[in-house]
């Protein structure tokens, strides 16, 4: 299974999560997801997706279990992050569609070309 298949299978934990209002521990996506509890890859994925289509950033709802914080390195400031937690927690992700796992490497590709990385 590839990254951007292992991001697709994040992606839905963290739907449902936001639908709910809830953040998601590290560990908690590793239980669900079968996979290592070092999802970095993956959730950077879902933040490069979530910059190309203009999305509120869904990756910030997974964080770690002794701080309720995502890590320092996860792409983006989280100087505003409980505002920016709210406008995950309000978007309307169900009529969003992100069900391809392509999605994910265009974004990434996208996002690469942009920055020249």
């Amino acid at each position: 299974m590839t990254s951007e298949q292992r991001a697709q299978q994040i992606w839905s934990v963290l739907v449902f999560a936001a639908r709910e209002q809830k953040v998601v521990s590290y560990e908690m996506l590793s239980q669900m997801t079968g996979m290592a509890n070092t999802c970095g890859r993956e959730l950077g994925h879902i933040l490069s997706y979530c910059k190309h289509e203009q999305l509120p950033l869904l990756n910030l709802l997974a964080v770690r279990k002794d701080s309720g914080r995502p890590d320092d390195d996860c792409g983006v400031s989280l100087a505003d992050l409980p505002a920016q937690q709210a406008r995950v927690f309000v978007f309307d992700w169900l009529s969003h569609d992100a069900s391809r796992f392509e999605k994910f490497l265009a974004a990434r590709v996208a996002e690469r070309g942009a920055t020249g990385a």
